[in-house]
């Protein structure tokens, strides 16, 4: 931290200097304006390069930096109601740059990783599935749009994060229509410090010898077995958790208790399956999850 200035305090002064500066300024002239010395504002200047926060342009001996267009400060957590109109409306544009943009901005400003995939990301992902069954989108745009908050997730799977070796998750995608989901609750096991695997959609695994092919990569990733370890399936149908279930089960009854199957879905009333948590909400799938981690300790 400069002196006097904490990080997300240099972000919003940068911010506002650099807003309205169309030619760009030199470290020289920033660092005058913000009031710190000029070798502590040239490490800061890179570090926020490195961010995406700024760029520099050098011609001849000077070096000029800019603001990378779609910059701006929020303040959390008062700013959270803003940004998830705003990431809907950048998305529904198609307009990529500026949904990855808006998503490192509430990152720098000190936006939670959790409460923006919760409170932003899940709800969108919501709305464009509404979309395209209210024929408003079609099938090639639905893909286009998902595909861009596929890629802005990784934003999020990109903090780094000391993972807790005894927290572990195995989050499972029963179809295509449930990758998304999957990705999304990936994506907050990870800023939760889970160590987290996620194997997308696995509808094309769906076969006799599956159980078996599970199992062998649980050994390998739980082989010691410390902690926890949960298996976490997402499917739009019945058939597709119930199939996933009776996979993991036998699995789980070889494991020991500190295995745990949680379902993500809709179980109809006449369909019998076996899980230590099944809800249609994933905050409260969540929230187990710590629990039951907690627990353990």
């Amino acid at each position: 931290m400069a002196k006097g200035y904490s990080d997300k305090e240099l972000r919003q002064r940068l911010i506002s200097i650099l807003g309205d500066a169309v030619s760009g300024m030199s470290g020289t002239e920033i660092s005058d304006k913000i009031g710190i010395s000029r070798i502590t504002m040239s490490k800061y200047l890179k570090v926020f390069a490195a961010e995406g926060l700024l760029r520099q342009k050098n011609i001849g001996n000077l070096t000029l930096w800019f603001l990378e267009p779609g910059q701006e400060s929020f303040d959390f957590p008062d700013d959270y109601f803003k940004v998830a109109p705003r990431h809907l409306e950048y998305l529904v544009k198609g307009d990529e740059q500026q949904v990855f943009s808006l998503i490192r901005n509430c990152l720098h400003s000190g936006g939670d990783a959790n409460r923006l995939i919760l409170e932003v990301i899940f709800p969108s992902i919501d709305h464009l599935r509404q979309l395209y069954d209210d024929g408003k989108i079609g099938t090639s745009e639905q893909n286009l749009l998902m595909t861009i908050i596929s890629k802005s997730l990784q934003i999020f799977n990109q903090i780094p994060v000391v993972s807790d070796p005894k927290k572990n998750v195995v989050v499972i995608a029963s179809d295509a229509q449930s990758r998304l989901d999957s990705e999304a609750a990936s994506a907050v096991y990870h800023s939760d410090g889970w160590r987290v695997s996620h194997l997308g959609d696995m509808s094309s695994a769906i076969n006799i010898l599956f159980d078996l092919d599970l199992q062998k990569l649980i050994g390998k990733i739980w082989k010691q077995k410390p902690g926890i370890l949960i298996i976490l399936i997402f499917s739009k149908t019945s058939e597709g958790l119930s199939f996933f279930a009776d996979s993991v089960n036998p699995i789980k009854t070889k494991s020991g208790k500190h295995m745990k199957l949680v379902l993500c879905g809709t179980v109809s009333k006449k369909t019998k399956i076996i899980s230590d948590l099944t809800s249609e909400k994933i905050e409260d799938i969540l929230q187990w999850s710590q629990t039951i981690s907690q627990n353990l300790k």
